[in-house]
């Protein structure tokens, strides 16, 4: 039985990598080498060379996307590969030792910003696939962009002002460097706060009881607001999902709690099939469902899903498998949006 596939993948973030990259150049890198900007660029993404993994399809991405290419034990070889690149195709001299410590701070850079992400990282992958994760900031962080594009594009505004009142090249170029230098010291601090931000809300969660019960793990996972997070707590019965308000009072009966089903031999069933054991080593926080089905007399449909990127009134990251009244597996798939029917 083959496991049915989809063309969606969750969003990838190549604008954050690309011009962090290119402001590293700026702020001082590129004196190490000639073609520091495109050594950078194509370093700081390329671990993200997994993304071919896609034309596989849904559950092959799953599997693939941050896996060596995000681990350890690739981290020195990356970034020769990058300065190769960078040679052959401009077929100009460099720096080879400037070269690669550059590409190997780029290919660093990418690790660091998928690591503080929900999504999380294999760094110890071949010997280890667990998952690592500080989930102070979202894939996709709006403040981020915002102050890297204004790093990228507020010198252009000076070197106009500049040109007007004659200013010298050497003023151009330290605009460049000053706000490039701004950037990377905004990124440091920012994750730094969000880190403490996200201490608290650990805290918080962990503190309190729940419908009777203390929570046996909680985590909190970041959104746009830095004082504003998505808290999930899982105690025996159940799963609680409520939003924290760093900056208000937490209550915890505010949360909507999702209460666990009963064993099934249908679960049984389920994880033995390959889509649901690849899709249980990469899940967090699983949240099991088993409903009827109208596909055939007896069957039922099987669903788990990953509770950190949604929830089962807007379910995401979900694996699921049709059963007939014998419990034979008759399809199974993954998917990263809402599940469908099939």
């Amino acid at each position: 039985m083959a496991a049915s596939r989809t063309s969606s993948v969750p969003r990838v973030d190549p604008l954050t990598h690309s011009l962090t990259g290119v402001l590293m150049s700026r702020a001082g890198l590129d004196r190490l080498t000639p073609r520091a900007p495109w050594i950078l660029l194509l370093a700081a993404n390329a671990p993200d060379c997994d993304i071919v993994s896609a034309f596989g399809g849904s559950l092959n991405y799953l599997h693939y996307h941050r896996h060596i290419t995000h681990s350890l034990v690739m981290l020195p070889v990356l970034p020769l590969a990058c300065v190769l690149v960078v040679r052959l195709v401009s077929r100009k001299p460099l720096n080879w030792l400037g070269a690669y410590v550059i590409a190997l701070i780029g290919v660093s850079s990418h690790l660091i910003f998928d690591l503080t992400n929900i999504y999380g990282v294999r760094l110890l992958l071949p010997f280890s696939g667990r998952w690592l994760r500080w989930d102070i900031t979202g894939v996709i962080d709006f403040w981020i962009w915002g102050v890297l594009l204004l790093a990228i594009f507020a010198p252009a505004v000076v070197r106009l002002v500049n040109s007007e009142i004659g200013a010298t090249n050497r003023a151009k170029g330290g605009a460049r460097r000053g706000f490039a230098i701004f950037a990377l010291v905004f990124l440091v601090l920012y994750d730094g706060a969000r880190s403490v931000a996200h201490a608290r809300a650990v805290d918080t969660l962990e503190s309190r009881i729940y419908n009777g019960s203390a929570p046996r793990r909680v985590a909190a996972l970041a959104s746009q607001n830095p004082f504003r997070w998505r808290g999930l707590v899982e105690t025996p019965e159940s799963y609680v999902i409520q939003d924290i308000n760093l900056l208000g009072e937490f209550d915890p009966s505010a949360g909507h709690p999702y209460y666990k089903p009963e064993s099934s031999p249908a679960f049984d069933t389920a994880r033995r099939i390959e889509v649901f054991q690849d899709f249980l080593r990469f899940s967090q926080y699983p949240f099991w469902q088993i409903t009827p089905t109208d596909e055939m007399d007896g069957g039922t449909r099987v669903e788990v899903m990953d509770l950190r990127f949604g929830d089962p009134q807007d379910p995401s990251f979900v694996a699921t498998a049709i059963l007939d009244a014998h419990r034979q597996v008759t399809r199974a798939w993954f998917e990263f949006g809402p599940a469908r029917p099939r």
